[in-house]
């Protein structure tokens, strides 16, 4: 692989290396599944990205050996069907985005150094060792100041103190019904003991030395002292290698981010590679922000991002994490806009500002396959604005990099491919739309119309759907 610099001919680096990876790989060989593991800790729950339905981790199995949080039966009989060049049903959303013609996160993931250093001894593996991972995601606890609409019970606590106020929504099938999370399913509260907590941190000092990227997530990882522990772990003994992720609301109360910030300052100032702050925002139009990640202060969420390119030193930068969901069209490309400009003021001799947009799939009632077809055509509009602002050899800081346009373009491939689900499937789905944001509205004293007026006839549609 190559191994050169940021660009490869007239392309990036990094989709050379996923390009590389795609005619490499074969069927179905994923280098995150060795790799790469994404921990919710409050649930006892594991994957290796946020692709594939989250699987069980044996709770006696880590009291003996923590390293079976990553190597669970179940991830060694995957990375064995994997091994065997089939394609895991567990992975469907890869495939499925292959199968329009585009490279796939299987791709991307793979093709980065973290990964991709591994891809000989992993391809000559049988799929029963067990791996150190290099890339970690862990959700210490659900505890978090928003209720966003997509979200559930496991991830907020917030959305937890509702479902027991007013119980399921009304949806075709009741959503986030308050006994669908007991026994099992319950989180952990961070104020009760959790073995699998327990068994991260006994872990985590064999861990910490392999590591190349560690992110973590919630909840809202600013409320939680397990984040700040780490903090002062990586102090204490700084990692040269590492790349220190946190994803945040960025919208807490102001002493609690001025304790953040403190800690972000220091650590930028020791020996790590890189820090990355990733910040969760669907839209650029401040209401309708706050109307998918409720309670979100969106004036808050933007001075925090300007003081934290404004404030912190070097080795870090902020990417922008939009989760691709039919609300987020409207308001999609101004909050591009915004991040050219961001780009413009604090990318001076590296980029800082970056964005992805990962597609919502679940709940199915607010992805983007049920939208009429001009939603489409308003999002190849922005991709074309976007194709015509790429970054330059003259300006490579300022622009859009050819694989951002490519990733929405990929969006929308998928999002059409929803006319192949069926008029009778979209009509449910969009009847469960109105049913689930009307019933948002009155228990979180919202109004859809009056946030998004340029959706209104398709808030129409599917309320008649749903009154039929």
């Amino acid at each position: 692989m190559n191994k050169g610099d940021e660009s490869v001919g007239n392309k990036s680096k990094f989709m050379f290396n996923a390009e590389w990876m795609k005619e490499n790989l074969g069927e179905g060989l994923c280098l995150a599944k060795w790799k790469q593991v994404s921990l919710h800790l409050p649930t006892g729950l594991n994957n290796s990205c946020y692709h594939p339905p989250l699987h069980h981790i044996d709770a006696e199995a880590v009291k003996k050996n923590p390293a079976s949080l990553h190597n669970t039966d179940h991830k060694k009989e995957q990375r064995k069907v994997m091994l065997s060049r089939q394609r895991p049903s567990e992975c469907q959303y890869c495939w499925n985005i292959e199968d329009t013609g585009n490279l796939s996160d299987r791709h991307y993931r793979s093709g980065e150094p973290w990964a991709a250093s591994d891809y000989d001894a992993i391809v000559n593996s049988t799929g029963d060792e067990d791996w150190m991972p290099s890339y970690v995601e862990v959700n210490f606890n659900h505890a978090c100041n928003l209720q966003c609409s997509y979200c559930s019970p496991q991830f907020s606590s917030t959305w937890m103190k509702e479902i027991k106020k007013y119980g399921a929504y009304p949806t075709s099938t009741p959503h986030n019904a308050p006994e669908h999370f007991t026994g099992r399913r319950r989180p952990i509260p961070q104020r009760e003991n959790n073995p699998y907590v327990d068994a991260f941190w006994e872990w985590w000092p064999e861990l910490y030395p392999h590591l190349k990227h560690f992110r973590m997530t919630g909840g809202e990882p600013l409320m939680d002292n397990n984040t700040y522990r780490v903090f002062d772990y990586v102090l204490a003994l700084p990692n040269p290698e590492l790349h220190l992720n946190v994803t945040s609301n960025f919208s807490v109360e102001p002493k609690l981010f001025e304790k953040y910030i403190g800690y972000v300052k220091r650590l930028c100032n020791t020996q790590i590679e890189h820090f990355m702050q990733y910040v969760s925002l669907d839209t650029g139009e401040p209401k309708q922000a706050e109307y998918i990640r409720n309670g979100l202060d969106y004036n808050r969420m933007a001075h925090n991002v300007v003081r934290y390119l404004s404030e912190v030193p070097e080795r870090n930068s902020l990417t922008f994490i939009i989760t691709m969901n039919n609300l987020s069209v409207p308001g999609l490309k101004r909050l591009l806009a915004w991040i050219l400009e961001l780009r413009r003021v604090h990318s001076k001799t590296y980029q800082r500002v970056w964005f992805d947009t990962p597609l919502l799939r679940q709940p199915y009632w607010q992805s983007l396959q049920i939208l009429p077809w001009p939603y489409a055509e308003k999002l190849e509009d922005i991709a074309d604005w976007m194709e015509q602002n790429l970054q330059t050899e003259d300006n490579p800081l300022h622009g859009f990099k050819d694989y951002e346009v490519q990733r929405l373009r990929r969006d929308i491939a998928w999002m059409r491919k929803g006319k192949e689900l069926g008029e009778d499937y979209l009509q449910k789905q969009r009847a469960d739309f109105y049913r689930f944001f009307s019933e948002h509205d009155r228990r979180r004293e919202t109004n859809f119309l009056e946030t998004f007026p340029e959706m209104e006839e398709f808030w129409k549609e599917c309320r008649y759907h749903a009154q039929r």
